[in-house]
């Protein structure tokens, strides 16, 4: 008895070992965050909250960046689609600014919560619980947003995919934009190797550990950081989150590869606070 169980051990130990290993580019872990049941309710509070720059930036950054965009998309009344909406906080500023709102994002809790929130304020905004990589619009928008480096998160070919899909979607005249992870103070966005081990946390309303670890693999320009779920008599859980940096001459030659040139562009619209705001995060509206 005493020899299975430490068979059980041994065999648990390797699982970890081979699932901690550094993975091939872009290889995808056993789960998704976004939505686990459990973790999206995690998620949806921090987005909410407004004294932290995670999931959602703070109320300051979103006023910063609808400014610097709508600045150049001027009209009293756009159509707008906002990628990734999360919870509506973009969604709710520029329905509030006077435009007609259309927000899609694959989290459950996210969208469910925007609705009840849009039907208490009684905000007339569509959204639509879906994965943004399978919309299928055309001619329908003025201006198409993606925030919060998503499109870094992106594999090269959903890349391509998106920005296929975002010219079939927008008016003529209609303009893209988004940001995204630039070069700049790489080492403090690589991050350190760190665990947590809690009764009850972010990742698991049961005991666990969790392993976190940074990757860096600069011939791809793209960072992993990889956070693998250890608990009791299941197999370890590995979540990935692959994010790739660019140059601007690097977004200049995709964008024009797929039909878009650079209209706007400034790595001067949020405000200082870190390796994820400021200077650090690029901003362009391509169309």
């Amino acid at each position: 008895m005493e020899l299975l169980h430490s068979n059980v051990i041994d065999m648990n130990i390797n699982n970890i070992i081979t699932t901690s290993n550094r993975p091939k580019v872009n290889e995808k872990g056993t789960d998704q965050m976004w939505t686990d049941p459990y973790i999206s309710k995690n998620l949806l509070e921090i987005h909410l909250n407004p004294e932290i720059n995670l999931a959602s930036r703070k109320p300051d950054s979103i006023q910063a960046t609808l400014n610097w965009i709508l600045d150049y998309s001027s009209g009293s009344s756009l159509d707008v689609l906002d990628l990734g909406c999360g919870p509506g906080l973009y969604v709710e500023e520029l329905h509030i600014r006077g435009h007609k709102i259309t927000g899609i994002d694959f989290s459950e809790n996210s969208i469910r919560y925007a609705k009840e929130q849009a039907k208490i304020k009684e905000f007339d905004i569509d959204y639509i619980c879906q994965n943004y990589l399978e919309i299928e619009y055309e001619n329908q928008f003025d201006l198409v947003i993606l925030i919060y480096t998503d499109f870094c998160i992106l594999l090269p070919a959903e890349q391509e995919l998106l920005l296929s899909k975002i010219k079939k979607a927008l008016k003529p005249g209609g303009v893209f934009a988004f940001d995204f992870n630039n070069e700049r103070n790489l080492d403090q966005k690589i991050g350190v190797k760190n665990w947590e081990t809690a009764q009850q946390g972010f990742w698991s309303p049961e005991p666990y550990l969790c392993l976190s670890e940074p990757f860096h693999y600069p011939e791809k320009q793209v960072l992993l950081f990889q956070h693998i779920l250890i608990q009791e008599n299941t197999m370890p859980k590995t979540f990935r989150f692959w994010t790739h940096y660019f140059t601007m001459n690097d977004i200049e030659k995709m964008l024009h590869d797929n039909g878009f040139k650079i209209l706007k562009s400034s790595d001067k619209v949020l405000p200082e606070g870190g390796c994820w705001l400021g200077d650090n995060i690029s901003f362009v509206i391509t169309g």
